[in-house]
């Protein structure tokens, strides 16, 4: 490294901090020597640091200090000395020694001097003390207590031998006489390079910048300008940005708009009515009980205001009204359909919009992305609240071949290219289908969700004839957990600050 090119970029603390640096100095010894100011100090070395003329090597230490009684007691002297001395010349009760201790101090006094035979203590109106001989000679010479408290403070604790921090020991148990507490000990330590900017004798008379004030008086032209250092570590900047979970949401929808979707919005609270009957998913299904369901208190139900549609439905799931079904062959309660709960899937939304659809609407295509709950317990593969990406396809030309297609295009641009559908089973789909991406870190196939064709007894109650409809509900957790490297979805909510400074942006 060329030395004087270096020095050209030294800042003007650097230069008036380098004339006090020796080998295995430490950073208060700096301060001391230099008379600067602990934040100059700081900075000068951190930035020399940098430059590889010094290296700093931080431990951490326990300092012991006086605390508020140990100062007052250094200067008036401890109680207990003050205490005899009250008592010297004659005995006096506990109410006149009140004029010279507080009432704390003759209480630590009492037992202090009592265990050292120092005081005798008889019963009149009130108790009356009198010093013994022991006593006498006590007050003669210093204790070590006193003594100690003679040391220059701050000290480190381990410079204190082992009869000191005896001492130490029994005054911290006092109340406010002595505290302890850590410190981090700078060292620092020189290189070769300190000692040729040191030969190089650095003039202090550097400017950084040029202001209004000294371009005005000329006072720059007296000065040396320092050499701007592009090489320098500076402290990271943390800009705003959105929620790591926000950015893969914002991607998805645009995944979805791109293909031509509109999205669909709404409540996160609904009837049962809307999350479930509407579904064709029965009134005994379990999925209906507390430990899979969030059920409201207040209000405990709702109004289904679209009485016809009721009626459709309520009779599709009693005998199949005309949808070709036999139904569940049940007796359909409306009060069990008015109960209120939070949204179990995002599948409400799909049901609302197809009961606001007309023929002449059609095609059409939506999707979702939204938060939905469920009494899952709470564990790192298992929250009870989750992202949800849906999606329907409303087209009387639609067919499975293309519920792949859409499925296969998603899943790609998110970074799985290879899907997998498997047979499975859904109250309101049918076929229904898993649905399956290949794990290319893993080299596994893992389960996303579920899709399929909506049925006759959810579509046409809701819409009033039937047409294909073809739907989709995907997890959005499992999909996201290895671009980030979280392998507990707890971690999506964490809120930790440095997490969500350190998170990378998303980008596929």
């Amino acid at each position: 490294m060329n030395i004087l090119e270096l020095s050209k970029k030294l800042h003007p603390l650097e230069r008036k901090v380098l004339p006090y640096l020796s080998d295995e100095c430490t950073f208060d010894e700096i301060v001391t020597k230099s008379k600067f100011k602990d934040i100059e100090v700081m900075r000068a070395i951190q930035w020399l640091e940098n430059k590889k003329v010094l290296d700093l090597s931080k431990c951490e230490i326990e300092i012991i200090n006086l605390d508020k009684n140990g100062i007052m007691y250094k200067e008036k002297g401890l109680p207990e000395k003050r205490f005899l001395k009250a008592i010297e010349k004659e005995s006096l009760s506990l109410s006149k020694l009140g004029f010279v201790l507080d009432k704390n101090e003759i209480g630590i006094s009492l037992g202090l001097l009592r265990r050292k035979g120092a005081i005798e203590t008889k019963k009149d109106k009130e108790l009356v003390v009198s010093i013994t001989n022991k006593g006498k000679e006590f007050l003669k010479e210093k204790t070590p207590e006193e003594k100690f408290l003679e040391l220059k403070f701050p000290i480190e604790f381990s410079s204190l031998n082992k009869d000191q921090q005896s001492i130490f020991k029994e005054l911290f148990s006092r109340k406010n006489l002595v505290k302890k507490d850590k410190k981090t000990l700078i060292t620092v330590k020189t290189t070769k390079l300190l000692g040729e900017l040191q030969k190089l004798k650095l003039s202090t008379n550097v400017i950084d910048t040029l202001d209004s004030k000294s371009l005005k008086s000329g006072s720059w032209k007296n000065k040396e300008f320092r050499k701007y250092d592009v090489e320098i570590n500076v402290p990271k900047i943390h800009g705003g940005k959105r929620h790591f979970t926000s950015q893969v949401i914002e991607y998805v929808k645009s995944i979805w708009l791109e293909l031509g979707f509109t999205e669909m919005t709404g409540n996160m609270v609904h009837t049962s009515f809307w999350n479930l009957d509407s579904l064709f998913i029965p009134q005994d299904h379990p999925a209906r009980e507390m430990q899979d369901t969030f059920y409201l208190k207040n209000p405990k139900k709702g109004r289904i205001s679209q009485r016809n549609l009721m009626k459709n439905i309520k009779q599709t799931h009693e005998n199949g009204w005309t949808t070709g079904s036999l139904g569940y062959k049940y007796k359909w309660s409306e009060e069990i359909a008015k109960e209120n709960l939070l949204r179990t899937h995002t599948t409400v939304l799909s049901a609302l919009t197809l009961s606001n659809l007309k023929k002449e609407d059609l095609p059409a295509k939506f999707f979702a992305v939204g938060k939905n709950f469920r009494n899952e317990a709470l564990d790192w593969k298992h929250l009870f609240e989750f992202y949800q990406v849906e999606g329907i396809v409303v087209d009387p030309d639609a067919n499975f071949k293309n519920l792949l297609g859409y499925l296969k295009n998603f899943f790609s641009k998110m970074g799985f290219p290879d899907v997998r559908i498997r047979p499975g089973h859904f109250p309101y789909t049918e076929p229904s289908a898993e649905v399956d991406v290949w794990h290319p870190i893993k080299k596994q196939w893992v389960e996303i969700g579920g899709s399929g064709i909506f049925r006759p007894e959810v579509t046409k109650p809701l819409m009033g004839f039937d047409t294909p409809v073809l739907a989709w509900g995907l997890g959005l957790g499992r999909l996201i957990m290895d671009y980030w490297n979280i392998n507990d979805l707890r971690q999506y909510y964490k809120n930790d600050l440095k997490q969500l400074r350190d998170m990378k942006v998303w980008l596929k």
